[in-house]
């Protein structure tokens, strides 16, 4: 729950991508409306990289940009690539900020559980995840679940089709109340803000989410690693878990040894 608050608050910075700030070649599709729809192509990623860090160039060694994934074409190949670098860069900023929060023994003052089981007071981020309930797990990965659906059903265009990249609809009221719910902009502070200042916004989140990206894994890594990253060396405990199984017990059916 600790980790969904974070979320709520810090998702504001989403809105530095209410805008498409590209100026791409349209979709050549037999599929396309009249509508000429914007795609990125390498060229605005060159011009994009020059914006986020005129030192290093377009960084793509693995030539993900030049490629087609699933049969679509470069420009909706590269969509995928921005939502996906947007939403990692996200998470990360939460996890980066979950991390130290958990480490410093921060926690609600009510129960966790019904029945008055107290949140973990721990070490780390990795040990309170350990310490939660896997029925508490599985909340948490329904909720993400019902986010990433809410985002790929609502959105006026796709991000592969030259809808706004990192956008996130707003939920109808009709249904579920909007306003801090809305994590796009839960607090409305950013409906009138200018062109300019959306895309200085989008360059900063980008920044801030491949900073966070590299954080958070410096500190597991540290943790896994002891000495790993020499700045960290006795500041993050040594953790003796295992970070990519989430839950206690697999929810896949054990594979008999050959």
């Amino acid at each position: 729950m600790m980790k969904l608050a974070i979320t709520s608050i810090l998702a504001s910075t989403a809105a530095a991508f209410t805008s498409s700030s590209f100026n791409g070649a349209a979709l050549n599709s037999g599929v396309v409306s009249s509508s000429s729809l914007k795609m990125e192509t390498l060229d605005d990623l060159s011009s994009l990289a020059k914006k986020l860090n005129p030192v290093v160039p377009r960084f793509d060694p693995l030539g993900l940009s030049t490629s087609n994934f699933w049969g679509t074409t470069q420009e909706e190949t590269i969509g995928f690539l921005r939502e996906s670098e947007v939403k990692h860069g996200r998470i990360a900023m939460f996890a980066f900020v979950g991390y130290i929060v958990h480490a410093n023994g921060i926690t609600w003052p009510w129960p966790m559980m019904l029945d008055g089981t107290p949140f973990p007071k721990v070490s780390s981020a990795p040990e309170a995840w350990d310490a939660i309930p896997d029925a508490a797990k599985l909340q948490i990965f329904a909720f993400i679940g019902f986010l990433e659906y809410w985002r790929e059903a609502n959105c006026e265009k796709h991000y592969m089709k030259g809808g706004k990249i990192g956008e996130f609809p707003a939920f109808n009221d009709k249904y579920i109340p909007g306003g801090a719910l809305n994590l796009y902009d839960p607090f409305g502070w950013h409906k009138n803000r200018s062109e300019e200042a959306k895309a200085a916004g989008l360059v900063k989140e980008i920044n801030n989410g491949r900073l966070a990206m590299l954080g958070i894994f410096g500190f597991i890594s540290e943790q896994k690693i002891e000495g790993s990253v020499p700045l960290l060396k006795g500041v993050v405990p040594a953790y003796d878990g295992e970070f990519m199984a989430p839950f206690a017990k697999s929810i896949f059916p054990a594979i008999p040894s050959l």
